[in-house]
């Protein structure tokens, strides 16, 4: 059996807005930023500061896996907000569920730059699995390198849908104190389902 581990990172630095209300305030409502990482249908509040999100069935060497992340929000003082994965589950195949492990840590910061508040995030993205039989004569290199393309892709569109999203719920929320449904027309037309 052969084990291989899959890496990506991602980071972020975007200017947010002026608006009523600083965004420190918005960003110490934990719920809104993991809103903004998917479809609200794929996301589910299973405790005060854990969540749980379903990502889009992926395909991989003609495995078709759907992964639901368990994930652990919460808020600093400052503003700081702090992601990390507490457990995972692979739908699909019982064989990879039971042979795989993911481990995702993110942050994102406030800070003030030349009298403009930005944001600034890291995520780090990892995931470890025992290769199924018929991947396991596939050369090492050509898999690890698929896997990291992989997790790239998901670090990617997390990014995209947290530009788009966050910034447009923060600014509707700091002018009317309601929550976004996010209309497509700030999405650049990308559909929900992407993630």
């Amino acid at each position: 059996m052969q084990t291989v581990k899959f890496t990506a990172d991602r980071s972020v630095d975007i200017a947010v807005p002026k608006q009523p209300v600083p965004i420190q305030h918005y960003l110490r409502q934990p719920h809104r930023l993991v809103r903004s990482l998917g479809d609200p249908d794929r996301i589910k509040q299973i405790g005060d500061d854990e969540f749980c999100l379903t990502v889009r069935t992926l395909s991989f060497f003609g495995f078709e896996l759907q992964p639901t992340v368990f994930l652990r929000v919460w808020a600093e003082a400052d503003g700081t907000v702090r992601i990390v994965s507490t457990n995972c589950e692979i739908r699909g195949i019982d064989y990879i569920n039971q042979r795989f492990s993911l481990e995702l840590v993110g942050k994102l910061s406030p800070y003030p730059k030349q009298g403009q508040t930005y944001l600034s995030g890291r995520a780090d993205l990892s995931v470890q699995v025992v290769l199924p039989p018929p991947l396991s004569f596939t050369p090492r290199a050509i898999v690890e390198a698929a896997g990291n393309s992989l997790l790239k892709s998901i670090l990617i569109a997390f990014k995209q849908k947290l530009m788009h999203q966050l910034l447009a719920d923060y600014v509707i929320w700091a002018n009317t104190g309601t929550e976004s449904e996010y209309p497509q027309s700030m999405l650049n037309g990308k559909p929900m389902s992407e993630i």
